[in-house]
């Protein structure tokens, strides 16, 4: 019974941790948000910080995985939606989604702008292609199985489309005019996957 007790406190503690410091984090950018201000938010002590996650960064990057954890499975539920014979739109209603994703405040602030600077550029594209790259894989690999792709490696042109996607989003979220750079980047994407279908 108290082991159990120390669990519900342990989970109780770290889903107040990683709320506040979304919220946060969201709000203020990692660098202006302080660890004294998340265990104020969150209502916890430092200690709970550092037994946790170690330091702020530890939290940020366990905010940050829930984060792509949830693009990726809402992305995911929108395609296996579409009927699988429709590839192409399929593709538009996955893309479509990650943009508008894109523009959302934490996604925004917290794995768009302030990720890449967190974990180091290289670490930043390891991570995402940890995500976003499975996905990206088996729908060339179904589509690879209906007979509709171009002979061509598809770790490669996955890797590749994944460095596309990524620059898209980050076209959208620094463009004054976001309802037209994502209509653009999604033209242009979805551009560059039909070059990779057969006629």
């Amino acid at each position: 019974m108290p082991r159990r007790s120390q669990e519900d406190r342990s989970r109780t503690t770290r889903a107040a941790l990683e709320e506040a410091g979304r919220r946060l984090f969201t709000e203020r950018g990692f660098a202006a948000t302080s660890a004294e201000e998340l265990v104020t938010e969150a209502g916890v002590t430092r200690g709970a910080l550092h037994h946790h996650y170690g330091d702020k960064r530890g939290l940020f990057l366990v905010v940050l995985e829930q984060i792509e954890t949830e693009l990726t499975e809402e992305i995911g539920s929108a395609i296996a939606a579409v009927d699988p014979d429709d590839v192409m739109g399929g593709m538009a209603v996955g893309l479509s989604l990650f943009l508008e994703m894109c523009q959302r405040p934490a996604m925004l602030r917290i794995a768009l702008t302030d990720a890449p600077a967190v974990m180091g550029w290289q670490a930043w594209r390891e991570f995402e292609s940890q995500h976003g790259l499975g996905m990206i894989v088996g729908h060339l690999e179904r589509v690879r199985d209906a007979g509709m792709l171009v002979d061509a490696p598809i770790p490669v042109l996955a890797q590749l489309l994944l460095s596309a996607l990524t620059e898209a989003s980050l076209i959208v979220a620094h463009a004054e005019d976001k309802d037209a750079a994502r209509a653009e980047a999604q033209q242009s994407v979805l551009l560059l996957i039909s070059g990779l279908l057969r006629t």
